[in-house]
Protein backbone atom coordinates (compact mmCIF):
# COMPACT_ATOMS: atom_id res chain seq x y z
CA UNK A 1 0.00 0.00 0.00
CA UNK A 2 0.90 3.57 -0.79
CA UNK A 3 0.88 5.94 2.26
CA UNK A 4 2.22 8.50 3.58
CA UNK A 5 4.20 8.87 6.79
CA UNK A 6 1.28 10.55 8.35
CA UNK A 7 -1.50 7.90 7.57
CA UNK A 8 0.56 5.09 8.13
CA UNK A 9 1.50 6.13 11.67
CA UNK A 10 -2.31 6.54 12.58
CA UNK A 11 -2.70 3.60 11.31
CA UNK A 12 -0.62 2.18 13.28
CA UNK A 13 -1.67 3.63 16.33
CA UNK A 14 -4.93 1.96 15.47
CA UNK A 15 -3.30 -1.70 15.35
CA UNK A 16 -1.80 -0.91 18.71
CA UNK A 17 -4.88 -0.31 19.83
CA UNK A 18 -6.51 -3.32 18.86
CA UNK A 19 -3.43 -5.80 20.23
CA UNK A 20 -2.16 -6.06 16.33
CA UNK A 21 1.03 -6.63 16.37
CA UNK A 22 4.28 -8.21 15.11
CA UNK A 23 5.82 -8.83 18.44
CA UNK A 24 5.66 -5.89 20.24
CA UNK A 25 5.25 -3.42 17.48
CA UNK A 26 2.52 -2.62 15.67
CA UNK A 27 1.19 -4.13 12.41
CA UNK A 28 -0.80 -2.44 9.74
CA UNK A 29 -1.63 -5.89 7.90
CA UNK A 30 -2.89 -7.49 10.23
CA UNK A 31 -4.61 -4.29 10.72
CA UNK A 32 -6.51 -4.84 7.51
CA UNK A 33 -6.39 -8.56 7.33
CA UNK A 34 -8.87 -8.25 10.20
CA UNK A 35 -10.95 -4.82 8.84
CA UNK A 36 -11.28 -7.41 5.72
CA UNK A 37 -12.61 -10.54 8.22
CA UNK A 38 -15.57 -7.93 9.51
CA UNK A 39 -13.36 -9.06 12.78
CA UNK A 40 -13.21 -4.95 13.32
CA UNK A 41 -16.29 -2.60 12.29
CA UNK A 42 -15.63 0.13 9.93
CA UNK A 43 -18.16 2.53 11.62
CA UNK A 44 -18.95 5.84 9.68
CA UNK A 45 -18.02 9.75 10.84
CA UNK A 46 -20.48 11.04 13.22
CA UNK A 47 -20.05 14.97 11.97
CA UNK A 48 -23.46 15.03 9.84
CA UNK A 49 -24.93 18.37 10.15
CA UNK A 50 -28.14 18.76 11.27
CA UNK A 51 -29.51 20.74 7.96
CA UNK A 52 -28.25 17.31 6.01
CA UNK A 53 -30.60 15.38 7.87
CA UNK A 54 -33.48 17.91 7.76
CA UNK A 55 -32.89 18.25 3.87
CA UNK A 56 -33.05 14.19 3.49
CA UNK A 57 -36.14 13.49 5.98
CA UNK A 58 -37.86 16.30 3.98
CA UNK A 59 -36.73 14.24 0.84
CA UNK A 60 -37.72 11.24 2.62
CA UNK A 61 -41.36 12.38 2.99
CA UNK A 62 -41.92 14.01 -0.65
CA UNK A 63 -41.09 10.64 -2.10
CA UNK A 64 -43.96 9.31 0.05
CA UNK A 65 -45.85 11.73 -1.34
CA UNK A 66 -44.78 10.82 -4.99
CA UNK A 67 -45.16 7.21 -4.26
CA UNK A 68 -42.23 6.19 -4.32
CA UNK A 69 -41.75 4.07 -1.36
CA UNK A 70 -38.78 1.80 -1.92
CA UNK A 71 -36.55 5.37 -2.26
CA UNK A 72 -38.12 6.64 0.81
CA UNK A 73 -37.31 3.35 2.78
CA UNK A 74 -33.84 3.65 1.44
CA UNK A 75 -33.62 6.99 2.84
CA UNK A 76 -34.76 6.33 6.24
CA UNK A 77 -32.33 3.00 6.51
CA UNK A 78 -29.70 5.20 5.81
CA UNK A 79 -30.29 8.27 7.92
CA UNK A 80 -31.12 5.18 11.14
CA UNK A 81 -27.03 4.12 10.35
CA UNK A 82 -26.30 7.70 11.63
CA UNK A 83 -26.03 8.36 15.41
CA UNK A 84 -26.68 12.59 14.95
CA UNK A 85 -30.30 11.81 15.09
CA UNK A 86 -32.23 13.08 17.64
CA UNK A 87 -34.52 10.13 19.64
CA UNK A 88 -37.97 11.47 18.39
CA UNK A 89 -36.60 11.42 14.70
CA UNK A 90 -35.18 7.81 15.11
CA UNK A 91 -38.73 6.49 16.25
CA UNK A 92 -40.50 8.05 13.79
CA UNK A 93 -38.24 6.46 10.96
CA UNK A 94 -38.00 3.28 12.24
CA UNK A 95 -42.00 3.41 13.07
CA UNK A 96 -41.79 4.27 9.24
CA UNK A 97 -39.90 1.74 8.34
CA UNK A 98 -41.70 -1.23 9.74
CA UNK A 99 -44.76 0.07 8.60
CA UNK A 100 -43.89 2.33 5.73
CA UNK A 101 -47.61 3.40 4.55
CA UNK A 102 -50.62 1.48 5.69
CA UNK A 103 -52.91 -0.34 3.16
CA UNK A 104 -55.51 2.05 3.54
CA UNK A 105 -53.71 4.97 2.22
CA UNK A 106 -52.70 2.59 -0.83
CA UNK A 107 -56.48 1.41 -1.89
CA UNK A 108 -57.07 5.69 -1.60
CA UNK A 109 -54.24 6.38 -3.68
CA UNK A 110 -55.75 3.90 -6.63
CA UNK A 111 -59.28 5.41 -6.30
CA UNK A 112 -57.51 8.71 -6.57
CA UNK A 113 -55.48 7.74 -9.52
CA UNK A 114 -58.48 5.97 -10.99
CA UNK A 115 -60.51 9.20 -10.31
CA UNK A 116 -62.97 6.56 -8.33
CA UNK A 117 -65.86 7.67 -5.47
CA UNK A 118 -65.22 5.94 -2.03
CA UNK A 119 -66.13 6.02 1.64
CA UNK A 120 -63.62 6.02 4.06
CA UNK A 121 -64.28 5.02 7.72
CA UNK A 122 -61.75 6.02 10.90
CA UNK A 123 -61.43 6.41 14.29
CA UNK A 124 -59.68 9.36 14.90
CA UNK A 125 -56.88 10.90 17.37
CA UNK A 126 -59.81 11.83 19.86
CA UNK A 127 -61.03 8.26 19.26
CA UNK A 128 -64.23 9.41 17.10
CA UNK A 129 -65.68 7.09 14.94
CA UNK A 130 -66.34 9.08 11.27
CA UNK A 131 -67.49 7.92 8.09
CA UNK A 132 -67.40 10.13 4.54
CA UNK A 133 -68.49 9.83 1.12
CA UNK A 134 -65.35 11.13 -0.87
CA UNK A 135 -66.49 12.05 -4.34
CA UNK A 136 -63.14 14.17 -4.65
CA UNK A 137 -59.67 14.01 -2.63
CA UNK A 138 -55.97 15.11 -2.86
CA UNK A 139 -53.36 14.68 -0.74
CA UNK A 140 -52.14 18.15 0.56
CA UNK A 141 -49.08 19.42 2.66
CA UNK A 142 -50.09 21.76 5.39
CA UNK A 143 -47.80 23.04 7.69
CA UNK A 144 -45.29 20.17 6.97
CA UNK A 145 -47.79 17.54 7.50
CA UNK A 146 -49.76 15.50 4.85
CA UNK A 147 -53.58 15.80 4.57
CA UNK A 148 -56.22 14.35 2.87
CA UNK A 149 -58.11 17.61 1.41
CA UNK A 150 -61.87 15.84 0.09
CA UNK A 151 -64.94 16.84 -0.85
CA UNK A 152 -67.50 14.84 0.98
CA UNK A 153 -71.16 14.01 1.18
CA UNK A 154 -71.34 14.48 4.97
CA UNK A 155 -71.24 18.00 6.73
CA UNK A 156 -72.25 17.15 9.98
CA UNK A 157 -69.55 18.61 12.52
CA UNK A 158 -67.70 20.79 9.84
CA UNK A 159 -67.55 24.47 11.50
CA UNK A 160 -66.66 25.89 7.84
CA UNK A 161 -68.59 28.67 6.04
CA UNK A 162 -71.81 26.62 4.27
CA UNK A 163 -70.00 27.36 0.83
CA UNK A 164 -67.16 25.08 1.68
CA UNK A 165 -68.62 22.87 4.51
CA UNK A 166 -68.61 19.64 2.04
CA UNK A 167 -64.86 20.32 2.04
CA UNK A 168 -62.93 17.94 4.56
CA UNK A 169 -59.54 18.25 5.57
CA UNK A 170 -57.95 14.58 7.22
CA UNK A 171 -54.83 14.66 9.30
CA UNK A 172 -53.36 11.37 7.29
CA UNK A 173 -50.78 10.28 10.48
CA UNK A 174 -53.83 10.73 12.94
CA UNK A 175 -56.02 8.05 11.30
CA UNK A 176 -55.68 5.16 13.62
CA UNK A 177 -57.45 2.78 11.68
CA UNK A 178 -59.81 2.86 8.75
CA UNK A 179 -61.27 1.28 6.08
CA UNK A 180 -62.02 1.95 2.56
CA UNK A 181 -64.71 1.02 0.04
CA UNK A 182 -65.56 1.60 -3.29
CA UNK A 183 -69.10 3.13 -4.28
CA UNK A 184 -70.62 4.52 -7.21
CA UNK A 185 -71.14 7.52 -8.70
CA UNK A 186 -69.51 10.94 -10.28
CA UNK A 187 -66.67 12.03 -9.19
CA UNK A 188 -65.97 15.93 -9.12
CA UNK A 189 -64.08 18.02 -10.96
CA UNK A 190 -62.31 19.76 -7.10
CA UNK A 191 -63.02 20.84 -3.78
CA UNK A 192 -65.52 23.57 -3.32
CA UNK A 193 -64.19 27.48 -3.52
CA UNK A 194 -65.16 30.71 -3.32
CA UNK A 195 -63.08 33.76 -4.18
CA UNK A 196 -61.84 35.96 -1.35
CA UNK A 197 -59.95 39.20 -1.98
CA UNK A 198 -57.21 40.58 -0.08
CA UNK A 199 -55.34 43.61 -0.35
CA UNK A 200 -51.53 43.58 0.22
CA UNK A 201 -49.71 46.61 1.53
CA UNK A 202 -45.90 47.78 2.31
CA UNK A 203 -43.32 45.34 1.53
CA UNK A 204 -45.75 42.06 1.33
CA UNK A 205 -47.04 43.71 -1.91
CA UNK A 206 -43.47 43.86 -3.39
CA UNK A 207 -42.56 40.46 -1.89
CA UNK A 208 -45.74 38.56 -2.41
CA UNK A 209 -45.19 34.99 -4.83
CA UNK A 210 -48.57 34.51 -6.58
CA UNK A 211 -50.16 31.40 -6.22
CA UNK A 212 -50.42 30.19 -9.03
CA UNK A 213 -53.25 27.46 -9.06
CA UNK A 214 -55.44 29.54 -6.84
CA UNK A 215 -55.09 33.25 -7.18
CA UNK A 216 -57.30 34.39 -9.92
CA UNK A 217 -56.30 37.71 -10.04
CA UNK A 218 -52.94 39.75 -9.05
CA UNK A 219 -52.98 43.30 -10.12
CA UNK A 220 -52.17 46.81 -8.92
CA UNK A 221 -55.12 48.46 -7.12
CA UNK A 222 -55.78 51.61 -9.99
CA UNK A 223 -54.81 54.62 -7.96
CA UNK A 224 -52.40 52.69 -5.40
CA UNK A 225 -49.52 52.06 -6.31
CA UNK A 226 -48.45 50.27 -2.35
CA UNK A 227 -51.33 48.10 -2.53
CA UNK A 228 -51.61 44.91 -4.61
CA UNK A 229 -55.37 43.67 -4.85
CA UNK A 230 -55.21 39.75 -4.52
CA UNK A 231 -58.22 37.21 -5.16
CA UNK A 232 -57.87 33.95 -4.53
CA UNK A 233 -60.14 30.92 -4.72
CA UNK A 234 -60.29 29.06 -1.06
CA UNK A 235 -61.17 25.70 0.01
CA UNK A 236 -60.86 26.04 4.51
CA UNK A 237 -61.74 29.22 6.08
CA UNK A 238 -58.86 27.42 8.33
CA UNK A 239 -56.10 26.74 6.78
CA UNK A 240 -55.89 30.60 4.84
CA UNK A 241 -56.63 32.07 8.43
CA UNK A 242 -53.73 30.97 9.37
CA UNK A 243 -51.79 32.08 6.44
CA UNK A 244 -52.95 35.38 6.80
CA UNK A 245 -52.24 35.94 9.99
CA UNK A 246 -48.69 35.51 9.41
CA UNK A 247 -49.11 38.50 7.47
CA UNK A 248 -50.15 40.70 10.12
CA UNK A 249 -51.09 44.20 9.24
CA UNK A 250 -49.30 44.21 5.41
CA UNK A 251 -52.73 41.91 4.33
CA UNK A 252 -56.49 43.09 4.65
CA UNK A 253 -58.69 40.79 3.89
CA UNK A 254 -61.85 42.93 2.11
CA UNK A 255 -64.30 40.01 1.18
CA UNK A 256 -66.51 38.08 1.75
CA UNK A 257 -67.91 39.51 4.75
CA UNK A 258 -68.12 36.40 6.43
CA UNK A 259 -63.90 35.44 6.00
CA UNK A 260 -63.43 39.03 7.48
CA UNK A 261 -65.30 38.77 10.44
CA UNK A 262 -63.97 35.71 11.28
CA UNK A 263 -60.39 37.09 11.25
CA UNK A 264 -61.65 39.69 13.15
CA UNK A 265 -62.73 37.43 15.34
CA UNK A 266 -59.47 35.64 15.60
CA UNK A 267 -57.66 39.11 15.90
CA UNK A 268 -60.13 40.40 18.71
CA UNK A 269 -59.47 37.19 20.84
CA UNK A 270 -55.36 37.51 20.17
CA UNK A 271 -56.06 40.95 21.56
CA UNK A 272 -58.04 40.01 24.79
CA UNK A 273 -54.73 37.73 25.65
CA UNK A 274 -52.14 40.69 25.88
CA UNK A 275 -54.50 43.41 27.44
Amino acid sequence: MSLKEQDKAQLEVLALEFGLTWGDRPNISKLVEAIARRQLAIAPNHDWPKARIIALNRARTALVDAGEIEMAIAIAQLLCERSELTIPLRIELEQFIAHPVPSWRLEVERYLLRQQPFQLFYQDAAERIWQFTIRYAEIAIHEDRQYLDCWCEETAGNQDLPELAHNWCLRLDRITDASVAQIGGAWRAGLAMIPVEMHLRRGLAFAYQSKTNRDKVNEWLGGSPQVRRVVRQVTSTFWFIREVLRYGRDCEVISPIAIRDRLKRELELMSQLYS
